[in-house]
């Protein structure tokens, strides 16, 4: 019965991944997402963008030796927008933006042993639903005032507390990479030094043992007296 139960959980579990993988990037949504980069391999991800918007993708390898990635963006036309080499974070913007499905790969072809753990946002900015959502506002009717605001006022306030909410929780994902990078490197740093401390160690161990064995046989007299 516990083995049952714990397959179900698993199915449900797989479930779930796959549901929000699927709606991660789902047209018109803000999505980040942290994946795992096989060593010599290449994984891309698709961002549908409506025409004329924008979208801004901001990433960072948090994980894995040196730390770097090639990066790519390429339009639904085939065309490669951004192209970097070896690199362990950076923010590129797309405006204005096609109608399609806009492809964005991470390369660890050029590491061979060397797995990386990438962090990525993706930052949908969509004017059309913006003017939709404009005209839903200036469809609710044109009272002169309501509990002394105006309709606009609390339009503009309410947009603004929006935009700053976003901003922030956008901020606090990026502010959990860097920590989670940090950590990794200093974990990485300390492996490090433990590793070539012992070895410098063991070293100087050697080099003493070895004087005292010079000078012991130094002074050893191995001259024997004839009787």
């Amino acid at each position: 019965m516990d083995e049952l139960q714990r397959i179900c959980i698993s199915l449900f579990g797989c479930m779930a991944v796959l549901l929000s993988a699927v709606n991660a990037f789902s047209p018109n949504v803000d999505s980040e997402f942290t994946f795992l980069l096989p060593a010599a391999r290449t994984e891309c991800f698709y961002q549908t963008a409506i025409h004329n918007g924008s979208i801004e993708i901001e990433y960072q390898v948090i994980a894995g030796a040196g730390m770097d990635v090639d990066f790519s963006v390429i339009s639904p036309q085939g065309i490669h927008l951004i192209s970097e080499f070896r690199r362990s974070d950076g923010v590129h913007m797309v405006e204005p933006t096609e109608a399609g499905d806009y492809q964005i790969c991470f390369d660890n072809t050029f590491s061979r042993f060397s797995e990386k753990m990438v962090f990525f946002e993706v930052i949908m900015d969509n004017q059309a639903n913006d003017v939709g959502v404009d005209d839903e506002w200036a469809g609710l009717g044109e009272p002169e005032s309501l509990l002394e605001y105006k309709l606009e006022d609390i339009r503009e306030t309410m947009d603004s507390v929006h935009r700053r909410l976003e901003r922030s929780r956008q901020m606090q994902t990026v502010l959990r990479a860097f920590e989670a990078r940090d950590r990794n490197l200093l974990e990485d740093n300390l492996w490090r030094v433990s590793f070539w401390s012992c070895v410098n160690l063991l070293v100087m161990l050697s080099v003493a043992l070895t004087q005292v064995y010079t000078v012991r046989r130094l002074f050893d007299d191995k001259r024997r007296v004839c009787s």
